[in-house]
């Protein structure tokens, strides 16, 4: 089984009101990612990747070493989950990006991190 479908990952956003300055176009969104290993054998994360989009198609791309300060290394069946920060000159945006893992048979992977919205509350219908 190809292990990039055995890690699974749930994000959750928020708007992050009292850190945000609309009147200044700055805008932050808080996010938690959930990363499980679905699969049989374990993988640990080495990097992430990202594409941040604001309303006005400015695109953020991030890249960097684990997340969070950490290089999770998940066993079958495990779960890691952390919350960082996003900020945008726009009310809304989208994020999109992917982990690179390493299973424990040596093979480098990509996990996908769907597209999730951030949105400033009922700005969006």
């Amino acid at each position: 089984m190809n292990p990039k479908n055995c890690i699974k990952i749930l994000t959750n956003s928020r708007y992050l009101d009292a850190q945000s300055e609309p009147g200044s176009e700055r805008y932050v969104f808080g996010y938690t990612i959930t990363i499980k290993n679905t699969g049989s054998i374990s993988a640990k994360l080495l990097t992430r990747h990202w594409l941040i989009t604001d309303a006005n198609g400015k695109i953020q791309e991030v890249h960097g070493e684990g997340v969070v300060g950490e290089k999770p290394y998940l066993q079958p069946g495990e779960l890691f989950r952390y919350t960082s920060a996003a900020v945008l000159e726009t009310p809304v945006g989208i994020m999109k990006g992917d982990y690179q893992m390493l299973s424990d048979e040596g093979t480098y992977f990509d996990a996908d991190i769907p597209q999730f919205t951030l949105s400033v509350p009922r700005v969006l219908h």
